[in-house]
C-alpha cells in the first residue's frame, strides 16, 4: 500500500501555514476540515491552508508537497487511529470506534490517489470554493521532473 508523506524544501510552511506538518508525517488531503467554509473563511495563513495544505495526520498542521511511499500495515492502522482520535477531539465525533469507518475512508482514498504513481512522486493540491462546495485539484510531479534522489526514503535515520 501506498500514501504520501510530508516534504519541505526549504522553511516557507512554517511560515504560511498556522500549524505546519512535520517533515515525514503521513498526509491525506484533508479537504473535509472547509466543508462549511466561506469566503470570510479565506483570510492570511487560513488561505493558505484551505488553497494548497495537505493534512499531517500526526501533528495535524499543513504542508505544501507530499511524496508518495509505502507504507506499512500497522503504520497504516496507526494513522486510521490518529485520524479517528482527530476526528473525536476536533469534531465532536462520538467515540473513535464511531469514528474509525470515516478514517479509513479518508485513508483508503489517499492511498488510490497514491497507488499508480512510482516512489518520490511529488502531489500538490488546489482548491477553490465554488458554488457546489469545496473542489481540488491534484497535480502529478514526476521523480524524473524532479530530479531528486531519496526523496521520501522509507525508515528511520536511527536503525
Amino acid at each position: 500500500m501506498k500514501l504520501a508523506r510530508a516534504i519541505h524544501f526549504d522553511e516557507s510552511d512554517m511560515n504560511v501555514f498556522h500549524s505546519p506538518a512535520r517533515t515525514g508525517e503521513w498526509c491525506i488531503s484533508g479537504g473535509f476540515e472547509f466543508s462549511n467554509w466561506g469566503e470570510g473563511d479565506l483570510e492570511g495563513k487560513a488561505r493558505q491552508a484551505f488553497s494548497n495544505g495537505w493534512l499531517g495526520l500526526e501533528t495535524f498542521g499543513r504542508v505544501t508537497f507530499v511524496a508518495v511511499t509505502q507504507i506499512e500495515p500497522a503504520e497504516v492502522e496507526q494513522v486510521e487511529q490518529n485520524l479517528a482520535e482527530h476526528f473525536v477531539r476536533l469534531y465532536g465525533a462520538p467515540s473513535v470506534e464511531a469514528a474509525a469507518d470515516v478514517a479509513k475512508t479518508e485513508i483508503q482514498h489517499m492511498s488510490e490517489m497514491c497507488e499508480d504513481h512510482a516512489p518520490n512522486t511529488l502531489l500538490t493540491v488546489v482548491r477553490e470554493l465554488t458554488g457546489a462546495g469545496v473542489h481540488e485539484a491534484f497535480r502529478v510531479i514526476t521523480p524524473q521532473e524532479t530530479q531528486l534522489e531519496a526523496l521520501a526514503v522509507h525508515g528511520s535515520l536511527d536503525e
